[in-house]
């Protein structure tokens, strides 16, 4: 009786053999191709990595340099040794013996939150009436609001050093804020060209439905465009914090210095640092910077979708 072989266990006879070649070459040439493209591929990532952490450490480097020199003494501050031994935490009350370093960080604060909050509100609404409303000789004023960016700042010192003089708002933390209640030409051009990418036909239904343009621009407007906010918003909170020109006109008081104003203090006063203490100075940068560190990492993901969206339709 003849055995019935199976497909699979057929022999294979050279007419079929020789159509199967091409097939097996191509995906024998296939893999081969695949293999060094992979090779590069994983290569190219490893190297990627290793670039990402090298500028990551570049870019560390001065922080930890201050972190350390801030738990050194004087004479080991620039020794160049990362990790002190043994550490002095004791700078940090001596810092605060010496100056009142808590009142010079509320004053910062307040002036932060207030100057970020103001320009971030009058700012949005500035913007979104260039964006939604159309009048004549609206390209022209929009242009004359930016041409106020080329004017430099010292221009305009001597001028608002009178007017806030004359308001007798002089010696006080007033003027290192309130300047934001007009807006910024740089955040009204960032805001409007967010407003702009809005579909101008929500807020035509939105005035159908009675609402007036005040309540679209609270209501509507400004939730589409919290991440456009949030940027402007540590944008200028960075801005107020590290400001120093202002306080060093405006501010007299020592009680009403902010941390900027303060560490200039601590170089040019002898009994708070100016015997060249240096680890004082570093311990002071290190409570000056770490607030802008944590504002940063708790609204990146909103500063990096504001970025990446931001000015994407003219």
């Amino acid at each position: 009786m003849a055995v019935q072989q199976s497909p699979a266990t057929a022999p294979v006879g050279p007419a079929a053999a020789n159509a199967a070649a091409p097939i097996v070459g191509a995906a024998a040439a296939q893999r081969a191709e695949t293999r060094p493209r992979t090779r590069r591929q994983i290569l190219g990532r490893i190297g990627f990595f290793v670039a990402l952490a090298f500028f990551t450490l570049l870019f560390l480097y001065p922080f930890v340099w201050l972190l350390s020199a801030s738990f050194k003494t004087t004479t080991e501050v620039f020794n160049n040794v990362l990790i002190p031994n043994p550490a002095h935490p004791e700078n940090y009350t001596e810092l605060t013996t010496r100056a009142p370093i808590l009142g010079w960080a509320w004053n910062s604060v307040l002036v932060s939150f207030l100057a970020a909050t103001t320009v971030t509100i009058t700012s949005a609404l500035v913007a979104f009436a260039f964006a939604y409303f159309r009048f004549p000789g609206r390209n022209l004023l929009f242009a004359l609001v930016l041409a106020t960016l080329m004017l430099p700042g010292a221009v305009t010192m001597i001028p608002n050093f009178l007017i806030w003089n004359a308001l007798g708002f002089n010696n006080s933390l007033v003027p290192l804020w309130a300047g934001n209640l007009f807006g910024s030409a740089f955040y009204i051009f960032l805001l409007r060209q967010f407003f702009l990418t809005l579909p101008r036909e929500l807020f035509e239904a939105a005035r159908v439905d009675g609402a007036n343009h005040l309540r679209i621009w609270w209501s509507i407007a400004l939730p589409l465009t919290r991440a456009a906010l949030i940027v402007v918003f540590v944008f200028e909170l960075k801005a107020a914090w590290t400001e120093l020109l202002k306080p060093l006109i405006f501010v007299h008081d020592i009680a009403m210095y902010t941390l900027p104003r303060g560490l200039k203090a601590i170089i040019d006063n002898p009994s708070i640092g100016g015997q060249k203490e240096w680890e004082l100075l570093a311990a002071a940068g290190v409570l000056v910077t770490i607030p802008m560190l944590v504002v940063f990492f708790l609204g990146q993901r909103y500063f990096i979708e504001g970025i990446a969206t931001t000015g994407s339709k003219g």
